[in-house]
């Protein structure tokens, strides 16, 4: 923490407390914040640079700051078992988490309603595959955020992005391979999955989410194929208007200007507008593949 960038933190405070007040634009305390965003970075990457580089004479400031980054976040705390007992043992707090967690998804699902559905002029078949190309693994190896925690292999997103020339033709030949096989490999399935609070009571295992941390080269195979298959239902228009979510150029906002356009058009027609608020308890973003798969399929 240099004193410039002692001043540059103590500024954005003072902007940030003068925006409240709306004095400074948005995007005037937008580009402060940026400015002490990009100076932490370098004052940071500075202080790792010369760690790194006086590691033969000063061993003790090396290790001393790698077991600073090894610290862990406090554990979770005492959980509300069956019985209303606070269970304290990490086993038994975990068990409760991993049956809260395993309870959302369910083994058997509903009959799948894709009669409905025109099945496509042109059913893929696996030699119609595009191919991995290796431009197109290095690429995405490119634009790994370094700043992301890596899956339960091991490798660090920075690693596959300063190595991604050395490593792009390998992992097309995996990911070309898995793709033609329908197989996954055994590492990439395997995750390490922290319960995060979220809001009320801590003891309550209702007001905690899964959050899973998988393989790094794992995600980039997952996202190679869902730009193809996102490709191809855009081409063949197959999600219709009022998806917002997780659709190209759509948001939460883009959802609430039509929602927001739609009822303030009823009533200016002098009609009765009733607004129904639904959520999901413990939606932890579950999808069937079954269906999924079948729908993929009748859309060709």
């Amino acid at each position: 923490m240099s004193k410039e960038l002692l001043e540059k933190l103590k500024g954005k405070k003072e902007v940030y407390r003068m925006w409240k007040k709306g004095l400074p634009t948005w995007e005037e305390y937008r580009d402060v914040v940026r400015e002490c965003r990009d100076a932490t970075w370098k004052a940071k990457a500075h202080l790792e640079l010369n760690v790194a580089r006086d590691v033969k004479d000063k061993k003790n400031g090396f290790f001393k700051y790698i077991s600073s980054k090894r610290k862990t976040r406090e554990n979770v705390g005492p959980l509300l078992n069956e019985v209303g007992a606070l269970a304290m043992e990490d086993t038994e707090k975990g068990k409760l988490l991993n049956a809260a967690f395993a309870s959302v998804f369910t083994a058997k699902v509903g009959p799948q309603e894709t009669q409905t559905l025109e099945v496509g002029k042109k059913v893929w078949r696996k030699e119609d595959l595009l191919l991995v190309e290796e431009d197109q693994v290095r690429e995405h190896l490119g634009k790994l955020n370094i700043h992301k925690s890596m899956g339960p292999d091991g490798m660090h997103p920075r690693v596959l992005r300063e190595l991604a020339d050395v490593i792009a033709r390998l992992l097309s030949i995996i990911f070309e391979r898995s793709w033609r096989a329908g197989e996954v490999p055994e590492d990439w399935r395997k995750a390490n999955v922290t319960p995060v609070f979220k809001k009320v009571k801590k003891e309550d295992l209702g007001n905690y989410r899964p959050v899973s941390l998988t393989s790094i080269p794992g995600k980039v195979m997952e996202q190679l194929i869902l730009d193809v298959i996102s490709k191809d239902v855009e081409e063949k228009k197959v999600i219709g208007s009022g998806q917002h979510g997780f659709t190209r150029g759509k948001s939460c906002l883009t959802n609430l200007i039509a929602f927001y356009d739609g009822m303030t058009s009823w009533v200016d027609e002098g009609r009765a507008v009733d607004v129904v608020y639904l959520d999901f308890s413990k939606a932890f973003g579950t999808v069937s593949h079954n269906i999924l798969t079948g729908k993929l399929r009748k859309c060709g």
